[in-house]
């Protein structure tokens, strides 16, 4: 797998990405890790590690991943948490899948197989809600928009020209590989529990900037339509 490179966006992981590192030794992959400039815990968790150290420059979850995104030279590129939630055991078979033709694959826990030992009842319903409104606005046929378990081809992920610099990243991601005609398809996957520390999502202020989100990419492309 020397042709991926894993994304992780490292805020306040000092105690959890060591771990996480750890266990994808045995995978033959390139990691970088974003990481604030003021988070020198981190900085120093994982200083004896080989992986690249991006400097996070903006602020929130879909800024670390574009800064990052924007440093791959793999083929293949993956988002990946520093929490342990994800299973790197899915990575091999998810870069079978986009050398069969994919351009995405989006992990999903709502099908058979799949799974979640951290998803609360509030992140369950309103994932099902968004995913539902996706699928009857933009013809999503995806099952789990909020899951951030997605691999692709890099130069897929560049030619989005992903913007949102919040949690709404998540959202911004399907739609937009929806919008350009991209080959999208699920992969069921268990998430695994957080190794410590909690959820950094706040279900209700991110909930509500999901929904404007989803509006805006919706005018948006209505708008792109007519002038077509």
């Amino acid at each position: 797998m020397n042709n991926l490179t894993l994304v992780i966006p490292a805020k306040y992981e000092a105690s959890t990405l060591p771990i996480v590192l750890k266990e994808l030794e045995k995978y033959n992959v390139k990691k970088v890790i974003v990481i604030p400039k003021y988070d020198n815990e981190t900085l120093e968790a994982v200083k004896n590690f080989h992986c690249e150290i991006v400097h996070q420059k903006g602020e929130g979850f879909g800024s670390a991943l574009i800064e990052g995104i924007a440093t791959v030279k793999t083929k293949f590129l993956c988002i990946f948490n520093a929490d342990g939630s994800f299973d790197p055991k899915y990575l091999e078979e998810m870069i079978k899948l986009l050398e069969n033709g994919s351009d995405f694959i989006f992990n999903t826990r709502y099908e058979k197989n799949g799974g979640s030992d951290d998803d609360t009842f509030l992140t369950y319903v309103g994932n099902k809600i968004f995913t539902y409104i996706c699928k009857i606005l933009f013809k999503l046929n995806i099952s789990d928009v909020l899951f951030t378990y997605v691999m692709g081809k890099t130069d897929a992920f560049n030619h989005l020209e992903l913007k949102n610099k919040d949690f709404t990243f998540c959202i911004e991601l399907p739609v937009k590989a929806r919008f350009n005609m991209f080959k999208s398809m699920s992969l069921p996957s268990y998430e695994r529990s957080r190794i410590s520390g909690k959820k950094k999502v706040n279900e209700f202020k991110d909930g509500f900037l999901i929904l404007i989100s989803i509006i805006k990419l919706f005018i948006i492309n209505k708008w792109k339509k007519k002038l077509h």
